[in-house]
């Protein structure tokens, strides 16, 4: 019934009035289970410009990103949830990562490649990037205070709604999110 509630509500939100899309703030209502976690702002939030690495030594920013919608992963090789989560980060990649959305992957702690190459490896992960923040600074700097969190982020670049903890990024509530999210972008 909530599978149907959740369809039938995402189809009203995509064909509202005058064709518009729902704005986050009506894809709030769309948020069951783990995603209840899924806390959107009432207004985009500027975003850090500190710098992370990719495993080749490559640096990067957020904004490199900019033009899509993406889903910032926060997450630590130590940490038991984001092991739990990150299949289903991937699944959410594999299904609907293209020129609208993205999923990144940050680890964020002293772990070394190999051992974040090894939990990969565990959790049969094969589609998420690879990314670096082993200072910890982009972490702090965007308020990232336990593991995992999961950030979105507009086309614009900019924050619009955080979740703390892990949850099922595969499931039907985030995936009527996320499909509506890249309906926004269209």
């Amino acid at each position: 019934m909530r599978l149907l509630r959740s369809v039938v509500l995402y189809t009203a939100l995509a064909l509202g009035a005058n064709g518009a899309f729902a704005q986050t703030a009506d894809l709030a209502a769309l948020r069951e289970g783990t995603m209840k976690k899924l806390i959107f702002h009432t207004e985009p939030k500027d975003v850090s410009q500190v710098t992370f690495s990719d495993p080749d030594g490559g640096v990067h920013q957020l904004a490199d990103w900019q033009g899509k919608y993406i889903a910032v992963n926060f997450w630590a090789t130590w940490c038991a949830p984001c092991r739990k989560e990150m299949p289903s980060l991937q699944q959410l990649q594999d299904t609907y990562g293209g020129d609208d959305f993205e999923v990144v992957t940050i680890a964020t702690s002293r772990s070394k490649l190999p051992a974040i190459q090894r939990f990969f490896d565990d959790v049969e992960i094969t589609s998420l990037p690879i990314l670096m923040d082993p200072k910890m600074e982009l972490a702090r700097d965007m308020a990232v205070l336990g593991l995992p969190i999961t950030i979105i982020l507009n086309p614009e670049g900019q924050e619009i709604a955080r979740l703390r903890g892990d949850a099922e990024w595969f499931s039907n509530s985030a995936q009527a999110i996320i499909a509506g999210l890249i309906a926004q972008a269209e």
